[in-house]
């Protein structure tokens, strides 16, 4: 054939990579792999050790430690010797680590690819070019915070030791997600591999020594399910972070319900692919390619929904499949090679049922006529069309080569097509018009949003999930939050159970430097009326019942309503609806939080007096005027707590917003009944969320001066919701509910537990004081970004420019 005609028929001639370095490698280990602990290489506990595969041909590896809770036991003992040492060392010294292992890496970047190719699958030029390039810029990236941790988080220390579990997909590149900050806050590491991929952390337990990273500071253990069971288990690792499928999520955080452990998850995908007709329809398919047939649709945030506007859906789907029909299907360490292999023969037939039961759900599959190689574990590019939204394909990740397609007419029916599902990592909108892309961008339930782009990365700019993809980010700033905490928290003391101002053991004069309330000053009367205060109305509870309040003298002041299941029901319907706080601008959130300062400042001591009858005159005076502080200092804030624009080293600028949570629940605290609340209440409105608060059960009577407040101060109804009564039973009904987003839980260890282990069922955020004591008349403890950035989750759109 002549080179013309090769030209013409782009007939590609084989362009192996040479895995000569790799075998010997795997030779010099004799083909058998121990854990990594202490600083040196350490037969398993039991003896066991299992195999791992090349997915190309189906052929061993090597033979790979099996972990054991011993194993886990003695790695975590071994990061626990080494974490004062590695905390006591200067920043410098730290970044200096880093750089070092992001010059190793560097120094060793064929041979990680050609590891990473051989155990994963993935065809060598993602590795090569993508994924090892990203691992030795996240590693000097965070070598950067390592140096600047005490200037920019002066107040921050190390969560401890971090337990860390990767998956299979990126190997390496999510090893380098987690270890590069968690070291560069000082935490020190014991990683679990994917069981089906762990050939290239071994090799990056080499790079630490190579380094001269101190023993004990990252250590490896292998294994499988059991192996990270044990991990997640165990009460001496303070934070847990995962990376992915949503169902093994759940257990993750039902098992550290019970404990204080971080926790930080990275999950399920079901990502939208959104292509308007105004859309360059070549680079729209280009960008299709890498947003779902890279590394084999096997990314998280894989581009699987493609919602297509109805004029241009025909002629885009005929570009796919002339595209699709061009792709190259093969061994994955040629060059030339478009999709490599299923990462396991498992994978490869959950991919086929899906396929199958999507097409009996009424699809229509379509696959280009490539031949498959004859061994390995290999599957097709595949398209679906006549996908209905509640079809399994459109709802359930797949994590393999297939796209389900949809199509819709205006933007608004996009935005609800691309938000129907239990998802919410990452989603695509391609348009020309930039005003149609934001517009669309800043309505969808995703963490990162890719504007005429796709599957871009890059360690300055936060990776994370909404609703069931997860929380917690890694990236930029705020994945390195995600690995300290406020230096006076982590030693705050813990309360007694259930401790109530009202209760009978309630705290003397000297303990809590308050007076106690004069006789002579009048009380309400007996028989005031409280209700609930659901929509911006008044409500009577639906239970029927009351419930009484008394002072610290053990005097009735009142009944208050004891709120149900029903009323929270209501609740949250009312707070879902309340749209006009929602989109409401930062500048009017802070108007309306104004007037409520000026609203309270009016009533100071008309309220004051009615609280001191619980919690005395001294407290109850600077309750309210420190409330009166703690509200303008949200209202400050409402139109100041902005995003920030990252630069990447790419075409790129990523603007990264803060974006309310949605409808949080909030449980209040005890000990200050109405400054405990507005500390709460008010960050969350400030960004605006919607919010259902369960105010303190020593005083709940305080509902009326509230509800009095906000109704006056120009709040819509439902932006804040009030439910009254006891608080273990209005939690438990918060955390199950399903259309809340998150909850607040500031009380007791109890309380804490359960709003962890209850809110399991959609992953909702959960906050809590971990049981901790915390000094709300201190502002600098007691309001501020630490509430804030619970009160948000980051958005980021990425935004091409230049030609």
């Amino acid at each position: 054939m002549s080179i013309a005609e090769k030209f013409i028929s782009m007939e590609y001639g084989p362009a192996p990579e040479d895995s000569k370095e790799a075998i010997t490698w795997l030779e010099r280990h004799g083909y058998r792999f121990r854990h990594f602990i202490g600083g040196e290489w350490r037969a398993p506990a039991a003896g066991e050790y299992f195999d791992t595969v090349d997915p190309s041909n189906g052929e061993k590896l090597a033979s790979v430690a099996q972990g054991s809770a011993a194993d886990v036991e003695a790695a975590v003992k071994a990061a626990r010797a080494a974490s004062s040492e590695w905390q006591a060392r200067t920043p410098h010294s730290r970044a200096r680590s880093l750089y070092a292992i992001a010059r190793m890496v560097q120094k060793h970047s064929r041979l990680l690819a050609v590891l990473e190719t051989m155990d994963n699958g993935k065809p060598i030029r993602e590795s090569r070019d993508i994924d090892i390039p990203l691992v030795a810029r996240h590693f000097y990236y965070h070598a950067g915070w390592a140096q600047l941790l005490e200037q920019e988080f002066p107040e921050y220390v190390p969560c401890g030791v971090v337990g860390q579990i990767i998956p299979w997909n990126f190997p390496l590149l999510m090893l380098a997600w987690k270890i590069a900050p968690a070291l560069a806050a000082g935490n020190t590491v014991v990683l679990k591999p994917a069981e089906f991929t762990p050939l290239t952390a071994l090799a990056f337990a080499e790079i630490c020594q190579e380094a001269g990273l101190p023993a004990g500071v990252v250590n490896i253990v292998n294994g499988n399910g059991s192996t990270g069971e044990a991990l997640v288990k165990h009460p001496d690792v303070d934070k847990i972070a995962f990376t992915g499928s949503t169902e093994v999520g759940r257990a993750i955080r039902a098992a550290t319900a019970t404990s204080h452990k971080r926790l930080s998850l990275e999950l399920g995908g079901k990502s939208p692919f959104i292509v308007f007709e105004d859309a360059d329809l070549d680079s729209t398919v280009e960008g299709l390619v890498d947003g779902i047939w890279f590394n084999q649709g096997q990314v998280c945030c894989a581009g699987s929904r493609l919602l297509m506007q109805e004029s241009i859906a025909e002629a885009l789907i005929l570009k796919i499949q002339d595209r699709m029909s061009t792709l190259r299907i093969g061994a994955p360490l040629d060059k030339s090679i478009d999709i490599g292999a299923i990462v396991a023969k498992v994978q490869l037939d959950r991919i086929r049922k899906l396929v199958d039961q999507g097409v009996a759900d009424g699809a229509t599959c379509w696959q280009p006529q490539l031949e498959l190689p004859p061994q390995g574990f290999y599957y097709p590019p595949t398209l679906l069309s006549n996908v209905h939204p509640t079809s399994i394909v459109a709802q359930q990740e797949i994590f393999g080569p297939v796209l389900a397609t949809m199509t819709f007419r205006t933007p608004a029916e996009a935005v609800e097509l691309a938000n129907n599902t239990v998802y919410g990592l990452a989603a695509c909108v391609w348009s020309e018009s930039v005003n149609v892309a934001l517009q669309v961008a800043s309505q969808l339930k995703a963490g990162v949003v890719w504007v005429n782009c796709t599957n871009l990365f890059d360690a300055s700019c936060g990776f994370g999930g909404y609703r069931e993809s997860g929380y917690g980010r890694e990236g930029g700033r705020e994945g390195l939050l995600e690995y300290l905490e406020p230096a006076w928290f982590k030693n705050a003391p813990m309360l007694p159970v259930e401790k109530t101002i009202s209760s009978s053991d309630s705290q003397s004069d000297e303990d809590s430097n308050q007076s106690e309330v004069d006789s002579s000053v009048s009380t309400p009367p007996i028989d005031r009326t409280v209700k609930l205060y659901i929509g911006g109305k008044q409500m009577r509870p639906d239970s029927g019942y009351s419930m009484e309040v008394r002072a610290r003298d053990g005097r009735l002041l009142g009944q208050a309503p004891l709120g149900n299941r029903k009323d929270i029901r209501n609740a949250v319907e009312a707070a879902r609806k309340a749209t006009p706080w929602a989109k409401a601008t930062a500048h009017n959130r802070a108007q309306v939080l104004y007037y409520c300062a000026e609203n309270l400042s009016q009533r100071r001591d008309e309220i004051a007096l009615r609280l001191a009858a619980v919690v005395g005159e001294k407290q109850a005076a600077a309750e309210v005027d420190l409330g009166i502080e703690r509200i303008f200092s949200y209202a400050a804030w409402a139109d100041k707590f902005d995003g920030a624009v990252h630069n990447p080293p790419l075409r790129n600028v990523a603007i990264a917003m803060n974006e309310a949570i949605g409808t949080i629940g909030i449980i209040c605290p005890g000990e200050a009944p109405l400054l405990g609340f507005l500390s709460l209440v008010m960050p969350t409105l400030a960004v605006g969320n919607t919010v259902i608060a369960v105010p303190s059960e020593a005083y709940p009577l305080i509902t009326s001066d509230l509800y009095q407040l906000f109704d006056t101060s120009d709040l819509p109804g439902g932006a804040l919701n009030i439910v009254t009564g006891y608080r273990s039973q209005l939690l438990k009904t918060l955390a199950e509910h399903d259309d809340v987003d998150a909850v607040w839980c500031f009380g007791d260890d109890a309380g804490a537990t359960t709003a962890k282990a209850m809110s399991v069922g959609n992953l909702k955020q959960v906050w809590t004081n971990e049981g901790r004591a915390i000094d709300w008349f201190n502002p600098k403890i007691a309001e501020g970004r630490w509430f804030l950035e619970h009160a948000t989750q980051v958005k980021n759109i990425w935004v091409p420019y230049g030609e």
